[in-house]
């Protein structure tokens, strides 16, 4: 699905990047997985149509943009989704603070 601009695959239902396994209002990222550098709404989304082989982001490549706002199309690299406090530093959406509970299915802890 083209998501403001971007291909985000996976069961979204949605176009602020909501898939059929998140689907809260607060649900609003799509994540750029490392392995195949494609947006995946979620880990499950990536586990049921991805690469098929996951590999997490490396602590080194913290610089570069990986994380899509489903409110308004801004990408955030990994530190700054990691830094921004569950809301788009772009325009203030808010984001689901629990994803911090799953960072490691896409970030190296």
């Amino acid at each position: 699905m083209n998501v403001k601009g971007h291909d985000v695959r996976g069961s979204v239902i949605d176009s602020e990047t909501r898939c059929s396994h998140y689907h809260k209002e607060i649900d609003r990222i799509a994540i750029k997985f490392y392995c195949c550098q494609t947006y995946y709404p979620c880990h499950s989304c990536h586990e049921e149509d991805g690469c098929g082989n996951t590999k997490v982001w490396p602590k080194e490549k913290f610089d570069e943009k990986a994380v899509l706002c489903g409110g308004c199309g801004h990408e955030l690299t990994v530190q700054e989704y990691l830094d921004c406090r569950s809301e788009c530093p772009s325009c203030g959406t808010s984001f689901n603070p629990g994803c911090s509970l799953h960072k490691h299915f896409y970030f190296e802890t």
